[in-house]
């Protein structure tokens, strides 16, 4: 496998250089663009490489690489998506074989609840949960984050950790690391916290300056910011999580200077009235929703994991509960972006499908990882005073990405 990564390592670099990319007139117009597509290459390499498994010929790796080089966008975006669907679904088998207790076929009771197991149909479409909801979530074993996580690692071959980073700076704080073995194109982490689209950015907190005091959130390239600070690190439940509040205590990251006050400030509920939060139970354990810890490395270090946008199907009831992120709305208003402006466009649709989805991000491994911090390129506009710790890795990458 590691020639066959080698292989792979190869073809990114000569991908990146392709003319079909960087002499393609609409490229020229839109560098924001480029740079999308050119993460999608990236990613449909990796995750197809991970796909492949220990089975994988030469052949395979060939084959692979030239449909990179030769599939539409559209098309390598979606196996990215199928890709990245396949490990989550075997994720959060793993979750269940884990926290969901055993139960006696011959049981009519017992049988009713395997049917919701971890699905959540309770919550999907409501207008507002039943006051019985904590009688519906399924009962599942009694384990800690750190039981669970150690579980989670016996059975994938890794888990995370959260503690001080490696990284030379005194702003550095607490980072991300990972525990045990991972390959190049496995999920390393989920970036936890609260959706909002486009149309609901008045509804973070701090708008309109809601970077300010804020290093968790993060932005999709089709516009959608997830605010990792009311996740925090998780809880020891499984529960209807609303994202409205922001825990009491959080280790800082790399980036974080808030003072007491504001975070008094930001734990007050959200003052949405016009827009309905989930209702869905959501297993704050999950030992992966830890993106948001994740440090942009220091000078002469390299980033292996990338972003991923993945679009969780809400159709997957099952696996609702461990995905670690809930809609600031539960109707999404489409919108399109012209310059730095968003407008309304009508309902939202995923390749034309009218399936619900979550819009989520991933954080991708770009090679095997052994017990060390993750890093990730945060590529930070260039058109602003950037923090003292922040190296570039990419000048072009960061230019492009906020064109």
């Amino acid at each position: 496998m590691a020639f066959l990564f080698q292989k792979f390592q190869e073809a990114v670099k000569v991908l990146a250089k392709n003319p079909l990319f960087t002499k393609n007139p609409l490229f020229a117009r839109d560098p924001r663009r480029l740079q999308f597509e050119a993460d999608m290459n990236r990613l449909f390499l990796f995750t197809s490489y991970n796909r492949l498994g220990m089975d994988a010929t030469e052949a395979d790796a060939e084959e692979i690489i030239d449909m990179a080089s030769k599939a539409s966008f559209a098309d390598q975006q979606k196996q990215v998506q199928e890709n990245i669907h396949s490990q989550v679904k075997s994720f959060c088998m793993h979750m269940d074989g884990i926290l969901l207790p055993d139960e006696p076929a011959e049981s009519p009771e017992k049988s009713k609840d395997a049917v919701r197991k971890s699905g959540l149909s309770f919550a999907v479409g409501r207008t507002s949960p039943p006051t019985d909801m904590a009688d519906t979530i399924p009962t599942t074993r009694p384990l800690g984050r750190s039981e669970l996580s150690q579980q989670l690692k016996d059975e994938i071959g890794y888990t995370l950790d959260i503690k001080p980073s490696r990284i030379p700076h005194k702003h550095a704080g607490q980072g991300l690391f990972i525990d045990g073995e991972a390959d190049v194109g496995s999920i390393i982490a989920i970036y936890p916290g609260v959706v909002y689209s486009p149309a609901h950015y008045q509804y973070i907190p701090g708008y309109p300056r809601v970077d300010a005091q804020n290093p968790y959130l993060i932005t999709r390239y089709d516009g959608t910011v997830i605010n990792a600070q009311p996740w925090g690190l998780g809880a020891d439940t499984r529960e209807v999580w609303h994202g409205l509040t922001v825990p009491n205590s959080n280790p800082t990251k790399q980036g974080d200077e808030k003072s007491d006050r504001l975070w008094r400030m930001l734990s007050k509920p959200l003052e949405a009235k016009r827009v309905q939060h989930g209702r869905d139970a959501i297993e704050r354990r999950n030992p992966l929703a830890f993106a948001h810890f994740a440090n942009h490395p220091a000078k002469d270090m390299v980033p292996n994991v990338m972003l991923c946008p993945y679009d969780f199907p809400l159709t997957e009831k099952d696996m609702r509960v461990y995905i670690p992120n809930v809609p600031v709305a539960n109707e999404e208003v489409g919108m399109k972006r012209f310059g730095s402006f968003w407008f309304k466009s009508g309902r939202s649709r995923i390749n034309g499908s009218d399936t619900p989805i979550l819009k989520t991000i991933v954080l991708v491994a770009t090679r095997a990882l052994c017990n060390e911090e993750v890093l990730l390129n945060y590529r930070l506009s260039n058109s602003k005073r950037r923090p003292s710790w922040y190296t570039p890795v990419d000048e072009g990458e960061d230019r492009r990405r906020w064109s």
